[in-house]
């Protein structure tokens, strides 16, 4: 394992994996720590890991889906390092505070942009939910 993060501090957890922020050591940079919850993960569930890295790369270029930066081995494990643009969830954003409706169809629009690029490259998210909707006005 290479560990050249540090976690900052825990941002959401799923049924299957656990979100921190953290930095790079190297420059500072934020990042996302993505990884998996269980400790010792079936080989399916690696392969699947795995596969969203790589499709999660190949939209790199796409100016509204966050990157993903690298994919490394932690103990039985795997760690995915990804963009920390400064956004909130959704579902923060929404339990904050009453969006405005300018504001909601802005998001929404957003929202219904960034699919549309994702299915252009054949792609289909599969857990679309408010958490999983990270937004930086």
């Amino acid at each position: 394992m290479k560990n050249n993060y540090k976690i900052t501090k825990q941002i959401y957890e799923s049924a299957n994996s656990l979100v921190y922020q953290g930095i790079l050591k190297a420059d500072n940079q934020p990042v996302i720590i993505k990884i998996l919850k269980e400790n010792y993960p079936t080989p399916l569930e690696l392969t699947r890991y795995k596969q969203e890295y790589e499709i999660t790369r190949s939209l790199n270029n796409v100016d509204s889906i966050v990157k993903a930066y690298d994919l490394q081995r932690y103990k039985n494990s795997l760690v995915m390092l990804l963009e920390d643009f400064g956004g909130q969830s959704l579902k923060s954003l929404v339990s904050q505070s009453q969006l405005s409706l300018e504001e909601f169809l802005t998001i929404t629009i957003k929202i219904t942009e960034s699919l549309a690029v994702i299915h252009t490259n054949n792609i289909i998210h599969k857990d679309i939910n408010p958490s999983n909707i990270i937004y930086n006005p």
